[in-house]
C-alpha cells in the first residue's frame, strides 16, 4: 500500500492504512504491544496483538524502544480512549532503525536539552513551535508578494557596522577583517533606489553580552525597505504584516497553540483589534502617572520599562520618536522636534518585549558625518552609503523583525532559545 501521513490516515477513519515514524512511546504485556507513532504533523495509537503474529516477530515487537523508526500497516478505527481518538490494529510492522536507551525523558534540565538538542528537535513541543515558525515564514512571503515587493539578499559579510560597534562579531577575510551581518539595512536602501519595495529573511549576528531569555547572538531578522514612505506609512505597514501573519498561524495551528498553552481565543482578539501608536514621551507620562515610574528624557526603554507600560495594553503598541541622542546615526531628527529621532519600535504584551525596530531613514549626509564620528567611526567607511543621498536620493523607511521574538510571543514561550532550532548564545555556540 501507498504510505500515508497519521493525519491523512484519520481523516480517513477506517480500512486499512500504511504509515511510517518514530515510537513516541510504548507499553505493552505478553500479549499485547501498545505503540503511540509520530511523524511530522500526529500521533496516532498502534495496537500489536501477539495472537496476529508468531513467536519470533513478537519478541521483535518487546523489544521495540521510544524513537525506533518504523513502518505499520492496518486497519484504522475511531477510539475515544486512544490519545488522539484513532488507534490502529497492525497487521503488519518493520522496525527500520533500532533505538539505544533514549536519553531524554522527562523532569530533564533545559541545559541538557540544549545539550541534546539535536534529540530534542524530536519532542512535540519544539515539533509543534518550528512547525508554526515554518507557517509564519510563508505567510510573510504571501504578504510581501501580495503587496507587489521584490525579494533582496544582502551580503553575509559586512565591511562596517550598522547597529553599534560593540556588539559586532569580527571576521578574518583573507589578509583583511569583515564583520558578519548585524542587519541587512545599508544594502537595503541601495537596493530600494532601483526596485523601490524590498524584503528579506536573513540570519543576523549581535555579540550582546547578554544571557537573558530574549538574547541570541545569531538570529534570524525579517526585514523590508521601501521608497517614498515616511514614519506613519512605515509604522502601519509593520501593523499590518505581523497582524496578517498572526492570522495565518491562527488559521493554520489553534490547536499546536492550544497544546503549547497559548489562548487562542485572546490571540485572535488581538488579531482583530487595532494597535496603538505612541509617542515615547507619552509612554514616560503613563509610566510616571500609572506605575510611579520617574523615567528621564534621553533614557532607553529597557526591559523593565518596556514590561510596565505593556500592563496597560493587551494588544501589541508603536511606540515612536525616541531620543535622537541615543538613536544609530541613520535615524533622523523631527524636524519639529529636533530631540527627537523619526524612529519606532513595537512592542509585544505580557512581557514578550520589542518585537521590531525600524525608523525613516536620513538624508542628511552632514548630520550623519557628526554622529558617525561621536560614536567614533570613520565616515569614509559610509561613503557608498552616502553615494545614496547624493545620487537622486528620495525618501525611504523600514524595519526589522525579530522573527524568534515573535514566534515567542504567538507560541507563548518563556525562552527565546526554543524559538530557534539551534540557538547561539554567549555561552552555547554548539551542537
Amino acid at each position: 500500500m501507498k504510505y500515508i501521513s497519521i493525519k491523512e490516515a484519520m481523516k480517513k477513519g477506517s480500512g486499512k492504512v500504511a504509515i511510517r515514524g518514530w515510537v513516541y512511546r510504548e507499553r505493552g504485556s505478553k500479549k499485547v504491544k501498545f505503540l503511540v507513532i509520530r511523524d511530522a504533523e500526529e500521533i496516532i495509537q498502534c495496537v500489536i496483538k501477539k495472537e496476529k503474529f508468531d513467536d519470533k516477530k513478537f519478541e521483535e515487537a518487546d523489544r521495540i524502544r521510544v524513537e525506533c523508526s518504523m513502518k505499520l500497516l492496518g486497519t484504522i478505527k475511531a477510539d475515544k480512549r486512544a490519545p488522539t481518538g484513532f488507534e490502529i490494529d497492525v497487521d503488519e510492522f518493520e522496525v527500520v532503525g533500532w533505538c539505544d536507551n533514549y536519553p531524554i525523558s522527562k523532569d530533564q534540565s533545559a541545559e541538557f536539552l540544549l545539550d541534546k538538542r539535536h534529540l530534542w528537535l524530536r519532542s512535540r513541543k519544539m515539533n509543534t513551535i518550528l512547525r508554526i515558525r515554518s507557517t509564519y515564514v510563508n505567510a510573510r512571503e504571501e504578504f510581501f508578494k501580495k503587496k507587489n515587493f521584490y525579494k533582496f539578499d544582502p551580503p553575509i559579510l559586512q565591511p562596517s557596522q550598522c547597529e553599534g560597534g560593540s556588539t559586532l562579531f569580527e571576521v578574518k577575510y583573507y589578509k583583511d577583517k569583515t564583520y558578519l551581518s548585524q542587519s541587512w539595512q545599508l544594502y537595503a536602501e541601495a537596493a530600494v533606489h532601483s526596485l523601490e519595495r524590498v524584503y528579506d529573511t536573513a540570519p543576523t549576528f549581535r555579540a550582546e553580552k547578554m544571557k537573558t531569555s530574549r538574547h541570541l547572538s545569531e538570529f534570524w531578522m525579517v526585514e523590508a525597505e521601501a521608497a517614498w514612505m515616511d514614519l506613519k506609512d512605515i509604522t502601519e505597514f509593520a501593523k499590518e504584516e505581523i497582524r496578517y501573519c498572526l492570522k495565518e498561524v491562527l488559521k493554520h495551528h489553534e490547536e499546536d497553540l492550544k497544546f503549547l498553552g497559548q489562548d487562542v481565543k485572546k490571540l485572535k482578539k488581538i488579531a482583530e483589534k487595532p494597535w496603538p501608536t505612541l509617542k515615547y514621551r507619552e509612554v514616560l507620562r503613563i509610566l510616571k502617572e500609572k506605575s510611579n515610574m520617574d523615567v528621564p528624557f534621553g533614557k532607553d526603554l529597557r526591559t523593565g520599562e518596556e514590561d510596565e507600560v505593556m500592563k496597560y495594553f493587551d494588544t501589541p503598541i508603536v511606540v515612536t520618536h525616541y531620543p535622537k541622542a541615543i538613536m544609530a546615526f541613520y535615524k533622523p531628527r523631527d524636524p519639529e522636534h529636533p530631540d527627537e529621532a523619526l524612529c519606532f519600535d513595537m512592542l509585544a504584551p505580557e512581557g514578550y518585549g520589542e518585537l521590531i525596530g525600524g525608523s525613516q531613514r536620513s538624508m542628511d549626509v552632514e548630520q550623519m558625518t557628526e554622529d558617525l564620528k561621536k560614536m567614533g567611526e570613520d565616515p569614509s567607511n559610509y561613503e557608498w552609503y552616502f553615494d545614496l543621498r547624493k545620487y537622486g536620493g528620495v525618501p525611504h523607511s523600514g524595519y526589522g523583525v525579530g522573527l524568534e521574538r515573535v514566534i515567542a510571543w504567538i507560541c507563548h514561550i518563556d525562552n527565546i532559545k526554543d524559538a530557534i532550532p539551534f540557538p547561539r548564545t554567549m555561552l552555547r555556540w554548539k551542537p
